[in-house]
């Protein structure tokens, strides 16, 4: 299982739109992140800075590489990208994060 923590950045003002869309989740997308071998994802807030932390843990990084292609996620990018910074596809500006310590 590789971990993987990142972070994003949110418009300002977006956080309670962003954990309303996050709590409705489509029944595609959960589904698509599980296909591709995704489990424990989690998304903080840091609301001083409208900094998003995530955390995800995967089986194999080349396969969930291949998530970014499905359908359902570019879909999922075009309808947050009125509330994140985006790159020009709509995928999420998403900074990977260097794992420093870890107690399991």
């Amino acid at each position: 299982m590789v971990r993987k923590g990142f972070k994003m950045y949110l418009h300002p003002g977006m956080a309670g739109e962003y954990e309303r869309r996050h709590k409705a989740l489509w029944p595609k997308m959960r589904e698509m992140i599980h296909e591709y071998g995704g489990k424990n994802y989690s998304i903080f807030l840091d609301e001083a800075t409208n900094v998003l932390y995530g955390y995800l843990e995967v089986e194999d990084e080349a396969q969930w590489a291949l998530s970014a292609d499905t359908e359902i996620n570019r879909k999922w990018w075009d309808y947050m990208a009125d509330i994140m910074e985006t790159n020009p596809d709509n995928s999420p500006v998403c900074v990977d994060l260097q794992q420093v310590f870890y107690l399991g």
